[in-house]
């Protein structure tokens, strides 16, 4: 346990301290395993090395606004211990290249398999990443978690995602309320993402000065997306024009991600998916990254695993059935690889199990979607 006392010299202890000392209490508070205590002019600080350093910097921050302002309040220790917390977060970064972030809470936020680890990979090399997997995967956690890092490494200005408003299945009529309150609840995985990434004040500041923008996909025709970091969750469900729209939003300076579950497909039966069409497209273009996840990537409660496996046995069995009646043969489906990389040696592109061309009479049936 180490000891330092900062002497206070022409302070106004009142203004400085606070109504009954409130303001060291409230810094106190933020570092529970210290020891913070005000007599006189002097602050005594009691605690770990690395803590009072800490500690030490906060009051002379304080310090240097009560000279420029004459008066501090709860509301100026709030800015600082966060702006504090903030600075401390980066430089753990600094020292832990693995991690991704550290959560609102303090947790650890980081790829906890191998191709979660290439997909913060592909997004470090590529300015458009599309990241394809089963549910549970941790796409757009990873992908949230990435956009914030990147706004408080100042990488970027803002954070916009979006997600096509598709029902899963079921009509849920006429919604009250505004544009965002009809919105919201297709949106709630990504602020649930971001309440366990930001503090709720800094988060909420955020939203209020649209440092982060959700909106659904169909707000983002005629803009141009400039030094931020996009994502558009749920692709899947966009259509072919919609995709190329979002696509062709892409400013110079943006980082760009696409996730989608080419298995939870909800746009009606006739209409093609913007995804799977862009796969085709876009295949060849070496500047795009392509991660494909895979169910040994899901990090969801055990069982999510086992359902993912067991539907995914269940869709090749129907295939084949319907294979059979159509008498023609199914060909197994394959992840996505790009031509030429990795495993894809005698991939012929014009094989991808994805692909749409006239029926030659061995084309792969469409692979769960949903009536």
């Amino acid at each position: 346990m180490v000891e330092k006392i900062i002497t206070l010299e022409n302070v106004s202890l009142v203004e400085f301290l606070g109504p009954d000392n409130q303001n060291i209490r409230q810094l106190a508070a933020a570092f529970p395993g210290s020891k913070i205590v005000s007599r006189g002019n002097e602050i005594k600080i009691q605690g770990q090395t690395a803590v009072i350093s800490r500690i030490n910097e906060i009051l002379s921050a304080l310090l240097e606004h009560y000279h420029q302002y004459g008066q501090i309040t709860d509301k100026t220790v709030s800015q600082y211990l966060s702006s504090a917390e903030e600075e401390h977060d980066e430089a753990r970064l600094a020292a832990s290249p693995d991690v991704i972030l550290f959560g609102s809470k303090g947790g650890v936020i980081k790829a906890k398999t191998a191709n979660q680890q290439r997909l913060v990979d592909a997004v470090l090399r590529h300015d458009l990443v599309f990241a394809l997997g089963p549910a549970g995967t941790g796409k757009t956690y990873i992908s949230v978690a990435l956009a914030v890092r990147a706004l408080k490494n100042k990488e970027v200005k803002k954070i916009i995602i979006s997600r096509p408003v598709v029902e899963a299945g079921e009509s849920l009529g006429f919604l009250p309320g505004d544009m965002k309150e009809k919105v919201d609840p297709y949106l709630r995985p990504i602020y649930d993402a971001l309440e366990d990434m930001l503090p709720p004040e800094k988060l909420k500041l955020y939203l209020e000065n649209k440092t982060i923008e959700i909106a659904p996909l169909a707000y983002m025709r005629g803009r141009t997306l400039n030094n931020a970091f996009v994502l558009l969750d749920e692709a899947q469900n966009t259509t072919p024009s919609q995709l190329k729209m979002f696509l062709t939003r892409m400013g110079p300076y943006a980082k760009v991600m696409v996730n989608g579950d080419r298995s939870q497909i909800d746009l009606p039966t006739k209409q093609k998916s913007g995804l799977i069409q862009a796969l085709d497209i876009l295949r060849d273009v070496k500047e795009i990254g392509f991660v494909e996840m895979s169910v040994e990537d899901v990090v969801r409660h055990r069982l999510v695993k086992q359902i993912v496996l067991a539907y995914d046995k269940f869709d090749v069995a129907t295939q084949q059935e319907e294979a059979n009646q159509a008498n023609r043969p199914v060909r197994a489906a394959q992840p996505y690889r790009r031509p030429g990389g990795p495993g894809s040696a005698d991939l012929d592109p014009a094989k991808h199990p994805d692909a749409r061309r006239e029926d030659d009479g061995t084309q792969a049936l469409p692979v769960n979607h949903e009536q």
